[in-house]
Order: structure tokens, then sequence, then C-alpha cells
């Protein structure tokens, strides 16, 4: 059998390290790269807690790095900053990038569809890798349909930098599919502390939360004459996601377009 060759980028952090010993205990799927600012040098297993694995931390992503390795997929858990280059470097290497961190805005996201054209490497970007989240933003989308009215509370670890998060927004975008924009609320209504009503995107308010012991959370709330219905989603730790990302591994490293989305491979 044929292995698929895993690169990770942000080995070191909470979703890297979580990343790595799933990809350790998997047949199919061979370690074979990890980079990150701290550690260098270090045998990645030492830094998860893990026997010697033979494969030590380097410095940043770099093409020569990808291609030695001979990998087939790069997991990358940075941040918005170093991600968009290191999938850029990525494509340009014939690796496939497999992105986690949200935070790519509109013009960057477009660029990645643009070299993946050009060098026919695929990408694929995930909001969220929980099978449990996806899934919630498929009711809601469904539910969207019959209750227009619809406010979001995403609820998030102090660390989180970016807000609203990815799959308050991909949710979002998931309902405003299926109703038109809409004003919510009282016609005349006013903010005493401007942001009180949270973000606006196309009537749907997105209230964002940060707060010391919560992991990922999102509340879906629709309101509807004499009644109110609500989607939960709750990840208490970050194994909730690894289910996703070896799906996500293994269904990206053959890829030759961008895709955005784990629901897409959940058909």
């Amino acid at each position: 059998m044929k292995k698929i060759r895993v690169f990770v980028a942000g080995a070191c952090g909470k979703m890297g390290q979580e990343v790595i010993r799933s990809i350790l205990k998997e047949d199919d799927l061979l370690l074979v790269g990890a980079s990150d600012t701290r550690h260098q040098g270090m045998d990645v297993g030492f830094v998860v807690g893990a026997p010697r694995v033979g494969v030590d931390i380097t410095g940043p992503v770099e093409s020569e790095i990808l291609r030695s390795t001979q990998a087939d997929v790069l997991v990358d858990f940075t941040n918005p900053q170093s991600v968009f280059k290191n999938s850029k470097i990525a494509i340009m290497s014939g690796v496939v990038p497999v992105v986690g961190t949200t935070g790519l805005d509109e013009a960057e996201i477009a660029e990645i569809q643009a070299l993946v054209k050009k060098e026919k490497v695929g990408a694929f970007l995930a909001p969220n890798f929980s099978i449990g989240a996806i899934l919630m933003m498929r009711f809601a989308k469904e539910v969207g349909k019959y209750f227009p009215n619809v406010d979001i509370i995403e609820l998030h670890h102090d660390q989180k930098l970016d807000a609203p998060s990815g799959t308050a927004l991909k949710t979002a975008e998931g309902i405003l599919e299926v109703r038109e924009p809409m004003v919510q609320g009282h016609p005349n209504e006013y903010e005493k502390i401007p942001g009180a009503r949270g973000a606006d995107i196309g009537g749907i308010h997105i209230h964002s939360v940060r707060l010391p012991g919560l992991i990922a959370h999102q509340e879906v709330l629709f309101g509807g004459l004499g009644q109110t219905l609500t989607i939960r989603h709750d990840a208490y730790s970050r194994e909730t996601y690894m289910p996703g990302v070896m799906l996500s591994i293994r269904k990206s490293s053959d890829l030759t377009e961008l895709v955005i989305g784990l629901d897409n491979f959940l058909d």
C-alpha cells in the first residue's frame, strides 16, 4: 500500500501536535516533515510525547524542504499570515496544502485559486474540520428556508486571533444561499454601544465570545411566531477535529482543484 506522505506546518502548536499524534497512528499516512519556529532540530516525536520518529523540526516552509521530503500533502495549522505564503510555496512545489487556519481574505483565496489552475496542483481550505460542526452548518442551512430570522453566537478560547470565526461566516453564507438578505429586528432600532448587535451579514447578526475555558462552540438561533429553534455544536477537545483532518488528507492527496469546506468530502 502506497502511503500518503504528509508534512505538518505549525507542528509545535496545540493543533499541530494533535495532527502529528493522529498521523503516527494511521497505517496509510507517513509523516515526512514538520516545521515550526520553536524546537528546531528536535525530533518531533519528543515534542508530541511520543518516541523518536526520525523527523526533525525545521524552520519556515520552503520549496526545497518540501521537495526533499517528497511530500504529497502539507497540513498547515500556523496563522493567517504564514498560511497564505506556505500554501503558495506548497502548490508551486507540487504539494497539496490542507489548510486549517481561518483568516484568509477573498483576495488571497482568489490568488490561491489562480495558482491552482496554473500549476494544476490542488488545495483544500476548511473553516472547520469537525464533522459535527459541518452537520450543524448543513442543518442550519435547511432551517433557514423556513426560519429567516436568525442570530449566530460563536464562542472560542481567548487566544483565537480572528473574529468572527470561519465557521460562523460559513454558516451565515450557507443560510444566505436559501434566504434573501433582510433587516431583522425593529426597523428603527439603534445601538447604545456600537457593535451591541454584533456583526451584520445580510441581516444575520454574528456575536463573537472569547473567554478562557472555552474551546470551540456555536449556537445558531432561529426565531419564528411563538417558537425558537436552536442548533448548537460543542467541541471539548482538539481530538474532535482529527477524523476530519485525516479524511481531508486522504481526499486531498490527489486534488487538482481548489476545494473549500469539509462538507465536499462527506457526500
